[in-house]
Parts: structure tokens; sequence; C-alpha cells
């Protein structure tokens, strides 16, 4: 199933650790604090014993949204590039 990862954590350490395990579960990164992909039921539950456990107490948020295939279907999606292919901010 696909879902939308996006997370709100004020430390930058904690924050770059969280983006990492996003990439070792195989998400992209869509903006700074935001990763979609294609997780099953388990490794959605997975990913998020992973990260609270390496969040601890430390203050932030993180929501994960399982996305259905009708639903992400009818998305919708606009990036602009720059002569390098990247998309700006």
């Amino acid at each position: 199933m696909h879902c939308l990862l996006i997370y709100d954590i004020p430390d930058d350490r904690l924050r770059t650790k969280i983006a990492d395990f996003c990439l070792d579960f195989g998400l992209d990164r869509v903006q700074f604090s935001a990763f979609i992909g294609r997780l099953s039921a388990n490794h959605q539950e997975e990913l998020m014993l992973k990260l609270e456990q390496r969040m601890g107490s430390a203050t932030g948020k993180i929501d994960l949204f399982p996305i259905c295939q009708q639903d992400w279907r009818n998305r919708m999606s606009y990036a602009q590039e720059d002569d390098d292919g990247i998309a700006e901010h």
C-alpha cells in the first residue's frame, strides 16, 4: 500500500536519523520532511515502532498516512525543475 510519512522534529541530528530510517525502508523523499512509498501494513508498523524508539523522549511528531489505490490514482502533483532537473523549493 502507498503511504505518506511526514514529520516535524526540531533537532537536526535526530531529524537526519529519522530521514535515514525512511530511506532504509525504501521511501522516497518528496519534501524536506516528507516521504512517500509502498509499504505493507507490517512494514508500516515496523517503521513506526523503530521511529518511535529512535525519538525516545525528544520533542517531535511523526505521522504515517496509508493511501488507498483509488486515492493514489487521484493524487495531483506539480513541480518546477531547474536546469539540473531538481525541483525548486
